[in-house]
């Protein structure tokens, strides 16, 4: 069989996953098994070794991602999205849906502040859950609108997965956060609708609040002015400078977070203690990038070596002629892995497969060239991973949100919810393929 140890490697790797083993560990395990079975020289291994440092370790670009997190970490420490709920619920909480509405913008802001999944969640689960269901929100409706909106952060830019998208498939990463803005902004319109669907035909589900108090609205709008001023303009500046090529990706990271601290400084959230946790923070999910990153190109080296890409290419041929026919194939692969790997797994181990693949698709007049195919690829991909969140049984914010120990909100309960909010992200993915322009409008302007 020509494919038999490809496909051998392959299937240790999932029985690994299913054991529960850790991924990248499992990664750069069955890496070395593979070169003895595979009779591949040892010599190949410095191969490896020098891939791994000189791709991932001395990579300029993902010393980005670090401070990008310690940004996220910081922003949200500052209690900026503390005091925009508030301002927020007083504002629309007396209307039908309106503290839903509240909890979007809440997500959205959020997203573009941390892009720390974890974090937003649990902030957000924390905050505005116990008051939604006080206020007599239907269970499906508070979770379904908290964990849509809590996963935003890991596509609307600055995000993390963004950076790791542009160094895997060598794509300018301010050019993909460009195209990650309106395919999150539409999601974040989606949840949006949503509300405002349940709020019109089911108006019990999305009960309103306290009526505003006369004369109060010119009050919380200015408070609301203050309080989302300050935030928005780190962010925007970091976006730009880094979409218009003022800034590298590094050094835009480095102004959002010496940014952040200054933030946390003036709200007077800054101490020994909120600084040692962020720091300790962004260095174990920087650790746990990395080291996902070396064992994945360890593993990928020696796939490749053993006839993987060759296995994989074939595969694409028998799907024909059509490269739209590869393209839903592979986000279907990549939705069924998204029930059981972290985006980051995912990123690493399937990006370096594909991306070559679908680089040699010809699409014809579709694309002006071949760099706007990656970049529309690479939304899409993204766009399917934030489903990888959400999707049971190990969709992390999930676990995140149970985490919290709200009263009253079970298992069963979660994953009823999450189900329009999957429909909602397949949408999201649908509308990115069929009309590319969401995701290559705004980079074609730089």
């Amino acid at each position: 069989m020509t494919y038999f140890l490809p496909l051998l490697m392959l299937l240790a790797l999932i029985a690994g996953i299913f054991s529960g083993y850790p991924v990248a560990f499992l990664l750069a395990g069955l890496s070395v098994v593979f070169m003895f079975v595979g009779d591949i020289p040892l010599q190949s291994f410095s191969l490896i070794t020098s891939r791994v440092f000189g791709a991932v370790l001395e990579n300029w670009i993902l010393a980005a991602i670090p401070l990008f997190i310690f940004m996220g970490l910081m922003l949200e420490k500052s209690k900026v999205a503390d005091k925009l709920l508030l301002e927020l619920e007083a504002l629309f909480g007396s209307r039908p849906g309106g503290l839903g509405l509240t909890v979007v913008i809440i997500g959205i802001v959020m997203a573009a502040s941390t892009g720390i999944i974890g974090a937003s969640v649990v902030l957000m689960a924390t905050l505005a859950l116990p008051l939604m269901l006080k206020q007599g929100y239907d269970k499906s409706v508070a979770i379904g609108t908290i964990l849509g909106s809590g996963t935003l952060g890991i596509l609307i830019p600055p995000s993390i997965m963004l950076v790791v998208f542009g160094d895997v498939m060598q794509i300018p990463i301010g050019q993909l956060f460009a195209g990650a803005l309106f395919p999150g902004l539409l999601l974040g319109l989606f949840y949006a609708l949503y509300i405002v669907f349940v709020a019109i035909f089911k108006p019990q589900k999305v009960p309103p609040g306290k009526p505003l108090e006369k004369g109060s609205v010119g009050k919380l709008v200015l408070r609301l002015l203050k309080n989302l001023i300050v935030p928005a303009l780190l962010i925007s500046s970091v976006l730009v400078s880094i979409v218009v090529g003022i800034a590298t990706p590094t050094e835009g990271a480095a102004i959002g977070a010496f940014g952040a601290l200054l933030i946390a400084f003036f709200n007077r959230q800054l101490n020994w203690r909120v600084l040692w946790e962020s720091l300790k923070d962004t260095c174990l999910t920087t650790g746990m990038i990395l080291i996902l990153a070396v064992g994945a190109t360890a593993f990928s080296l020696v796939f490749k070596r053993i006839g993987g890409q060759d296995m994989i290419e074939s595969a694409a041929g028998v799907l024909g002629h059509s490269p739209y026919m590869v393209i839903l194939a592979i986000m279907i692969l990549i939705f069924v892995l998204g029930f059981f790997l972290e985006w980051i797994e995912i990123s690493f181990l399937v990006l370096p497969l594909f991306a070559p693949i679908v680089a040699s698709l010809d699409f014809g007049d579709a694309f002006h060239s071949q760099t706007d195919v990656m970049i529309w690829f690479a939304v899409l991909v993204a766009v399917n991973l934030q489903t990888s969140f959400l999707t049971p049984p190990f969709g992390y914010a999930l676990f995140y949100l149970k985490g919290t120990g709200i009263p009253g909100i079970s298992t069963g309960d979660i994953y009823r919810s999450v189900v329009p909010v999957v429909g909602m992200q397949l949408l999201g993915v649908l509308a990115v393929a069929l009309f590319p322009a969401i995701a290559l409008w705004l980079p074609s302007k730089f």
